[in-house]
Order: structure tokens, then sequence, then C-alpha cells
């Protein structure tokens, strides 16, 4: 059975799982689906149409579902769905997708946003992501599994960053941060490689060299992009991480940070 605190004002038309606890004074709107065990605490609202995984927990005036903010949206069902496991604390803020976008924001599972987070409209969202406080996503973003932004960072719409990447305190992003790297500055530059995040992930050695080697070849080379390209398809032919990185900035559209 779920947990409905008496003040709290639940649509009839959501749906709830079992186990679940919603505190008081929180809003639960129409077309809002949440999974077993989700806890949503007092003052917050989650809207739709939502739909939240198992095991999420909303914090203290959190705004989930929320319309997107953008001045061409006009009221159109877009969606927002959210994956298991994932934790929003104080004042984060999601917004729905638009239609000019797609429709849909989506986060994975297991992702933790800091307070005051927040995930704008059409953004796409990997697995084990972490947002730390204030870290802020503009429209139409893909942040890829296991990337970890540092607080106050900003990230130009349409903008990616890949996996296992880093992102400093502090930075803005205005172009897309290829896998496994570390970018910083107010205009965000590479300043090496996740190694503690690729340890911690179980990368072998032999595949750290082969990320070293790439990163080498197309950032510290003095080389052409696509001369840096060619370089390490020769030379890392085996490589599923270097392949990687090449699709990375094969497909980028905004441009690969430097």
């Amino acid at each position: 059975m779920a947990g409905v605190h008496p003040s709290a004002l639940v649509d009839p038309g959501a749906r709830l799982g079992a186990g679940v606890e919603i505190g008081p004074f929180v809003v639960i709107g129409p077309d809002v689906s949440l999974g077993d065990r989700v806890r949503v605490e007092h003052h917050a609202s989650v809207l739709g149409p939502s739909t939240i995984g198992a095991d999420t927990h909303v914090y203290p005036f959190a705004s989930i579902g929320s319309a997107p903010q953008d001045l061409g949206y006009r009221g159109e069902p877009t969606r927002l769905e959210i994956g298991e496991r994932n934790v929003f604390r104080e004042f984060v803020t999601v917004n729905r997708g638009t239609v000019k976008g797609g429709g849909l924001t989506r986060i994975g599972s297991g992702c933790f946003f800091m307070a005051y987070a927040h995930v704008a409209h059409d953004s796409t969202i990997g697995n084990q992501v972490i947002m730390a406080n204030c870290a802020a996503l503009a429209g139409h973003i893909r942040i890829d599994d296991h990337a970890i932004l540092g607080g106050l960072v900003a990230v130009h719409q349409w903008a990616r960053i890949g996996r296992l990447a880093m992102i400093g305190g502090v930075s803005g992003v205005a172009l897309d941060v290829p896998p496994f790297c570390i970018a910083s500055g107010e205009r965000a530059k590479l300043y090496g490689l996740n190694l503690v995040g690729l340890k911690r992930h179980g990368f072998s050695d032999k595949r750290i060299a082969d990320i070293k080697k790439a990163y080498r070849l197309l950032f510290r080379a003095g080389l052409t992009l696509k001369a840096a390209m060619d370089a390490v398809e020769n030379e890392l032919p085996d490589s599923p991480e270097a392949a990687e990185m090449l699709e990375f900035i094969r497909t980028t559209k905004r441009g690969v940070t430097r």
C-alpha cells in the first residue's frame, strides 16, 4: 500500500506502485507513474506525463516533470522518463521535453543529482551520472554513463559529454567532451584522462594504456584532427575504447573540446 500524507495532493489519475511514500504538501499531477518504493518528500512536486522508476528518492522542494522552459512551448503533452534508484536532492528541477525536440526528456538509472541541479528539456542522461550542486544543463544535451559534472558547471544546448568523462567545477562546456576525458575551465579545455574513474570501473592496464595512446594522438601530438583520427585508427585497430572515442568525434555537431 502507498503511504500518502493527508496534506498531499495526489491526482486520481496518478499511478502509485507498492510501498510508495508521499510526504506532506507534495503535489503529484495527472499522468504520473511512480514505481515501487519511490519516496517523495515534503513540498516536492512531480508533474506529468512522467514515469519514475522504483526506489527513486525525491527530496524536499524538488520539481520533477514540470513544463519545459522554452518560449515555443504551447502546453503539448510531452514526457519525462526516469529509471530506477535515482536521487534528486533539494530544489533539483527536471523539465519535460518539447515537441520540436522529440517530446521526451530521459534519465537512466542510479543517477545522483545534488541540490539545485537542473536538467532541461529533451536532454538524455545515461546511467550512474552524477551532477553536483548547481550544475545546469541546457536543452537537447546528451550525457553518457558514469559521467561526473562538478558544482556550478553549465553545459551549452546540444552539447554531449561522453562516457566516464569528468567536468571540473565552475566550468562552461560549449563543445562536446569526449569519453574518458577531464575538462575544465570558463570555456572548458581538456586536461587529461579520468584515470581514477577508469580504474574504479575495472579497466585493465592494457585498456588504459590504449586510451592514453589514443588521447595523445588525438589531442597532444599537434596533428590535424583528421590526421590524428587516422593515426588512432591505424595504430589501435583492436581497441574498443579508441573506437568509441573516434565514433564520438565523427558524430559531433557542435565540435569537440580539445
